[in-house]
């Protein structure tokens, strides 16, 4: 009984729709039939004279200006692509079964299996309408699978509800998976996550709801086609007008929309509690579990090694690792490593480690913009070579970048240098110089205004993470995650949910694995990052929000010591011009297909706009120095003591001093740059056998 309310529900409100679209095509056709009764007026000797014949001829030409108006706006709407998730799709023949799984489910829930089977860099999962004919050829229904869930009074798999008018059948929307659940999930956890979702093909399978959502689809496609720039002075204003219609209209149907989605999703969550209900409630918590690995990994594991051009081949699999690095120190995950004995969902996949690279290189181009291509600035890296490759490389070029700025700044050389490298870089030389003479407190403002960067020339990449709490001391909210997206599972929907302008919100694509919802499209990172060292400052630092840092690069009033504040503008400055240098990442060359895309099919979202899901706002000033302070010392722990450079799952980047995580460094960082004592740092340095006083080796 609740599926069949909740199907009338989204059907009436379809029809809503259906009934903006009558009304604007009833518009455009009124001038014609006031023209039609003028000329028939005439013809019949009723409606005579020169007035008549003027306005004759003036309503004919509206009518005819109108009707080539709708003509147009209706051929823009009908034929401009719309937005599509970027996603790797997964053939039939590489994971069999997975299809197998998902065609069970649908028969169970008595609903059409979907068409495809997709994966995506994003904690979530969702169905997706790929019919419009930009999107290529539908894939082929195969075999007693096409009609699946097909009752015999009704076509669509929905009884007790018929058409309104006879239409075409639409093909089944494709089924997106979120990639980290399959790397974390074991099978039947997977089966019972996505047995909502999977009946939400029923519903969609109504022609009146899929008419409803292709003239939104349709509508929101036109106003990001009008809003694209670039367009001509004669185009332009065409273009405005014709975006001027689809935004009225879409405003006109946006209630009628939503309540449609939330028809469906409360039908296909009342279909599901058939199917697994009990082990649903369990997997949610996995879910929850798996957006909070997810996050860390992009956040803090991740995204340092995109800044260094190399791009992590197995996200998924670093995933496992984190989560089950979770489960060890977080007393909330207690229990979830004894599930690896389970078949984990990944199993599925006949090539999980090929997917696992597309699915990498796609959330790199998502989450920071990188080239389509490999290339000797932008190459793979496993995960033992991590450290090597990424975490020893980044703090020497930051060593290096700290060092320049001490040069131009007119910093001298530490005063007692070792014979053997007089000019050597070295640990003493910063310390010294942010441990200097006592601030004055109004100079720092007219320096950092002095040294203030240019904006830079890719934003995104100086999105750098603050650092939560030490994971070791305070574990991540899971439990908070957990039951932020269980309540996802009540109504499950498909991407075509509240429709809004492509030109004002990125496509379905919207979510991120660390946004909102890590999707949902999306979902703004809870905790950021700068390489874990034992703690680079991880207090007073900007969340990570997804907005716009309070303070920009270079506006470091915030930091009572003058030359921290001078030195923080300066790195601001050094960045921005080494941005403004950086070569534009290449785009995929006209059918060659990007990851994730069919080889030969058009891009699948506009290269310019990369990244779409930026994962952190800008650094401040302060959270630079932090950053190159920390890596000068762990430079100098690893030439003067013997450290190592180490990968952490939920940290990132840290130093090992005797094979143990330097934890307590952060502090004495902060210290040294906010207050210009040098005290903690040194006596940390002694107990730990680091040589301030010898140069370092820097890239």
């Amino acid at each position: 009984m609740g599926v069949e309310v909740g199907v009338q529900s989204a059907r009436s409100r379809a029809l809503a729709v259906l009934h903006v679209r009558s009304r604007a095509l009833a518009v455009a056709l009124l001038p014609a039939a006031f023209a039609v009764i003028l000329l028939a007026g005439g013809s019949t000797g009723h409606l005579v004279g020169r007035g008549w014949d003027l306005a004759r001829w003036v309503v004919g030409v509206v009518a005819v200006v109108v009707l080539l108006a709708a003509a147009g706006i209706g051929l823009v709407v009908a034929r401009a692509r719309p937005a599509m998730s970027p996603t790797v799709p997964i053939p039939e023949e590489s994971a069999p079964d997975l299809y197998r799984l998902v065609r069970d489910l649908a028969d169970r829930l008595d609903v059409p299996a979907p068409s495809a089977i997709a994966v995506t860099p994003d904690c979530d999962s969702w169905l997706e309408d790929r019919t419009h004919p930009a999107h290529g050829p539908p894939p082929q229904a195969h075999g007693h699978h096409a009609d699946a869930g097909r009752g015999r009074d009704d076509p669509y798999g929905l009884r007790g509800l018929a058409s309104a008018r006879p239409r075409r059948t639409a093909a089944a929307p494709v089924l997106v998976i979120g990639s980290p659940f399959l790397w974390w999930m074991r099978v039947g956890e997977l089966r019972a996550v996505l047995a909502p979702v999977v009946a939400g093909t029923g519903p969609s399978a109504h022609p009146d709801i899929a008419a409803a959502r292709r003239f939104v689809r349709g509508l929101d496609a036109a106003v990001a086609v009008t809003s694209a720039p670039g367009r001509s002075p004669l185009a332009g204003p065409v273009c405005a007008g014709v975006g001027w219609v689809a935004r009225l209209l879409l405003r006109g149907c946006r209630e009628y929309a939503a309540e449609m989605e939330r028809g469906v999703a409360a039908a296909a969550a009342e279909r599901a509690q058939a199917v697994d209900y009990g082990l649903r409630i369990v997997a949610q918590e996995q879910v929850g579990l798996a957006y909070a690995g997810w996050d860390r990994l992009l956040t803090r594991v991740a995204l340092p090694a995109w800044r260094m051009g190399r791009w992590p081949s197995r996200l998924d699999a670093g995933v496992v690792a984190a989560l089950t690095e979770l489960s060890r120190r977080d007393r909330l995950a207690e229990g979830f490593a004894s599930r690896l004995g389970e078949r984990p969902a990944c199993d599925l996949l006949e090539e999980p480690g090929v997917v696992d690279e597309a699915t990498s290189l796609l959330a790199a181009r998502l989450f920071h913009g990188g080239p389509a291509e490999h290339g000797p600035d932008w190459s793979p890296v496993d995960w033992n070579e991590y450290p090597e490759e990424v975490v020893d490389r980044k703090w020497r070029t930051d060593a290096a970048r700290l060092h320049r700025v001490l040069d131009t700044l007119g910093v001298r050389r530490s005063p007692n240098p070792p014979a053997s490298d007089p000019h050597g870089p070295t640990l003493a030389r910063v310390l010294d110089h942010l441990a200097a003479q006592p601030h004055t407190p109004t100079a720092a403002p007219q320096a950092a205004t002095t040294l203030a960067p240019p904006p830079p020339a890719h934003p995104a990449r100086y999105q750098a993470a603050s650092p939560a709490e030490d994971p070791e001391s305070t574990p991540p909210d899971a439990e908070r995650t957990a039951n932020a997206d269980s309540t996802r599972d009540a109504e499950p929907t498909t991407r075509d949910t509240e429709p809004t302008s492509a030109a004002e919100h990125a496509p379905d694509s919207d979510r991120t694995p660390a946004t909102s919802h890590a999707s949902g499209a999306g979902h703004a990172s809870d905790t950021g990052h700068t390489p874990d060292t034992g703690g680079t400052p991880d207090t007073d630092r900007t969340p990570a929000t997804g907005h716009a840092s309070d303070t920009a690069p270079g506006e470091d009033g915030d930091l009572a010591n003058e030359r921290s504040a001078v030195l923080a503008a300066g790195l601001s400055a050094e960045l921005a011009r080494e941005e403004a240098a950086a070569p534009e990442p290449k785009t995929a060359p006209p059918g060659a297909g990007a990851a994730g895309q069919i080889p030969g099919a058009l891009p699948l979202w506009d290269e310019g706009s990369l990244p779409l899901l930026p994962l952190q706002p800008p650094r401040t000033g302060r959270d630079l120095l932090a950053d190159h302070v920390t890596a000068m010392v762990c430079c100098a722990a690893m030439d003067t003591a013997g450290a190592t450079p180490g990968l952490d799952w939920l940290d990132g980047p840290s130093l090992l001093i005797n094979g143990e995580r330097a934890v307590d460094l952060g502090a004495k960082v902060r210290a040294l740059i906010e207050e210009g004592d040098p005290v903690p740092l040194r006596t940390w340095l002694v107990d730990s056998g680091i040589r301030p006083e010898k140069p370092v080796r820097l890239v």
